[in-house]
Parts: C-alpha cells; structure tokens; sequence
C-alpha cells in the first residue's frame, strides 16, 4: 500500500509527524508513505492553487519533501510526480478542529478533496484543541488506529467508488480513554457575522469554540468529546 502524506500546517508541524507514526502504527510494514507539505503554514488556504511561477522543492530527509506552494500543490505534485501510484492520500493532521463549514476554507480538507477529484481515496484528520487542555500529539496513534484501519477498509470494499472522509479528535484528556467515535454529517451552520462598525470598515466576527451547532452533527459530537468521522460526497462540477 503506497500512501501520499500531506498537511496545511506546513512540513515541520507536529500533527503531520503524527500522522506519520499513526500510519506506522496502524499499518506497520504494509504501508510504504511519502510526505509532500508546504514548506510553510499555509492554513485557511482551502482550494488555492499556484499557477504563475514554477514551484521549488526540497528534499528536507528521506521520504520528506517540502514544496513552496499549497496544501493542494503538493497533492498535484505527489500524485503527478513523487508519488504516481499512490494508493489513497491523508492529509493532517490539522492543529485545530475543522468541522462544519469550516470545510470550505480549510486546506488540510481541500488537500483530501483535490485527492478524491483525481480519484484517489482521501482522508483529512484535525485535532480539536482547547486552552485547558494539553496540546500532545503522542496520543493520536492509539486514538486514529481503528478509523485508518477502517477507512483502508472502505477503500478496499468500494472499488469502484473514491472515498471522501472528514475526521476530527476531541479535545479531552489525553492520557485517558479512547474517545467515542461517531459517524455523522458535517453542520452547514454559518459560522461569521459580519458587522458595519463605520460607514467603510466592515469587520467579521465568529465565536469558534462556542458557535451555534446542530444536534448530533460534527460540530456538535467532536465540540461533546467525540471523535466524528463524516464522510463526504465526491465533488462534482
């Protein structure tokens, strides 16, 4: 199984190295994987694409490549060059939670989308943080081992169909037990208000952590503790 690793975060951010060793957890000596990131945060980038200059890229160790683009660059570039038989593509994992309509500005779920539009199975995986809670990544191994397993799974079962997966952690403890995982659907609740506070200056203003949700959706559910696993349409035109 040959796996594309990729992330919005940029190459040397802590939650793709996590998402790494998940892979090595999971999957162990099954699972041959490459890493191409953006050789910077590129966060809340969604679809961008870079089409007016050449893109530079780097080696940075064996297996790792950066390149000076977007998430969904290095996705072009891993499946059309580095890495042409890529099995599936993950993508993450994110520092932050991308739930909701969070999907449309994110970059690490627009690398799992560009993956699916080029039908290659993606997932994207994010870490819903809150200040009180510790901002580990060491955990995301056990917690993430039966979702990737499964999604390989889904993959394999549906030969004919591309997967789209949205996952995000909880911000719970830790060093406790695994969280719940539930499947549901993404919250199309809108997120930003904006405001007039002068006759030429309009400002946007969300509330993240405590923004309106619905019931028993992703918002809802990974917000509540829970590990959410959504899983998406392929994009079409």
């Amino acid at each position: 199984m040959r796996i594309l690793l990729t992330n919005d975060d940029g190459i040397e951010a802590p939650g793709l190295k996590a998402l790494v060793d998940s892979v090595e957890y999971a999957f162990g000596g099954s699972a041959d994987w490459i890493v191409v990131a953006p050789d910077r945060c590129r966060s809340e980038c969604s679809h961008s694409v870079t089409n007016d200059r050449p893109l530079s890229l780097k080696e940075v160790r064996p297996n790792w490549f950066s390149i000076d683009g977007t998430p969904v660059d290095c996705v072009r570039a891993g499946l059309g060059v580095l890495a042409c038989d890529a099995d599936l593509v993950l993508s993450g994992v994110n520092a932050g939670a991308n739930v909701g309509i969070d999907l449309l500005i994110s970059g690490t779920f627009a690398a799992a989308r560009e993956a699916v539009v080029s039908g290659v199975p993606a997932l994207a995986m994010s870490h819903y943080r809150r200040p009180e809670i510790p901002r580990t990544w060491d955990h995301v191994p056990r917690w993430s081992k039966i979702t990737l397993l499964e999604f390989v799974e889904a993959v394999v079962d549906r030969k004919s169909d591309t997967c789209l997966w949205n996952v995000n952690l909880p911000a719970i403890d830790p060093s406790g037990a695994l969280p719940p995982r539930v499947r549901c659907s993404v919250d199309s609740t809108a997120l930003t208000r904006s405001t007039l506070r002068e006759a030429s200056v309009i400002r946007f203003e969300r509330d993240f952590h405590g923004r309106e949700r619905i019931p028993d959706h992703d918002v809802d559910c990974c917000f509540g503790g829970k590990m959410t696993i959504s899983e998406l349409p392929v994009p079409t035109l």
